[in-house]
């Protein structure tokens, strides 16, 4: 059953779902799922629709325009959009295959409802992996001396193929603050530690010679201070005594590939809302 898609992040007052839902009936709508919370401390509301796009009376062009007066009313942050049209969706690696491999094998068995324009990546390692799926894959070498231009390169890569979402999937390029702001909420990083302890580059080996017993890999939107963005999820593996450094890498494997593909399924089916530097996820 096609759904389209209302979410809503806005200051809490009084009667806000009854005025969300009396706004759906007006059109006809029948709301097929609803979730909603309120932060009490911040004093803000959220809330996630899906309403039967069947039972609508109008179009969702249409449905947009008759919700922006309300939307300014309730000086809300909002989108509304079918589910039938998929988000478009770049990809970002550097070498390491684990975590572009399980989001394509996603892709391909419809778990993850989304365009790929192209997989980019700093190096030429994976081109094989994404060409055999038949996307296109882009080359984009970050030398030093030329990297502001290949950042300027990539923001208009992102916009000539209207790119909704960024998923850095082991992309080991920090990425420039002025590409953080323009793609607020839209960049999303998987970090291969339980942020926010062992922030930057290494964590697995760090967390070995500190003797942890879980390690763990977190998923959040890239923002201008590194690996410190709003956490969408995270996921924890135990450390035995006998393990290795090398061990951990590969339990941390896996952590990184549920985290993030748990946070890219959330964001293209517009259940994760941010507020400051904090979510709240709408599990399916």
């Amino acid at each position: 059953m096609p759904s389209t898609l209302l979410k809503l992040s806005c200051p809490d007052r009084v009667g806000l779902l009854s005025r969300l839902s009396g706004f759906v009936a007006e059109h006809r709508g029948n709301l097929v799922e609803v979730h909603q919370f309120t932060d009490p401390q911040a004093g803000w509301f959220f809330a996630r629709l899906a309403i039967d796009t069947a039972t609508l009376g109008i179009g969702i062009t249409e449905l947009r325009a008759a919700f922006a007066p309300i939307g300014q009313e309730l000086d809300a942050e909002w989108t509304l959009r079918s589910e039938t049209v998929p988000m478009r969706v770049a990809l970002l690696v550097s070498r390491q295959s684990h975590c572009l491999a399980d989001l394509l094998w996603r892709w391909r068995s419809g778990e993850l409802p989304c365009a790929i324009p192209f997989v980019l990546s700093n190096h030429d390692d994976l081109r094989a992996l994404v060409e055999r799926e038949g996307l296109e894959f882009r080359h984009l070498p970050m030398d030093a001396g030329r990297q502001e231009a290949a950042w300027a390169e990539m923001a208009q890569m992102f916009h000539a193929s209207g790119v909704d979402l960024i998923v850095l999937a082991r992309y080991m390029q920090i990425v420039p603050p002025a590409l953080c702001a323009e793609f607020h909420g839209r960049i999303i990083n998987i970090h291969h530690s339980f942020l926010p302890s062992f922030v930057g580059a290494n964590p697995y080996q760090r967390a070995y010679e500190r003797g942890v017993k879980l390690i763990g890999a977190t998923c959040h939107y890239a923002t201008a201070e590194l690996d410190a963005g709003p956490i969408v999820d995270q996921e924890v593996i135990r450390v035995e005594h006998h393990h290795t450094a090398e061990e951990l890498v590969r339990l941390g494997r896996d952590c990184e590939r549920l985290a993030l593909a748990r946070s890219v399924r959330g964001h293209l089916a517009d259940r994760v809302l941010m507020h400051g530097n904090k979510t709240v996820v709408f599990r399916d």
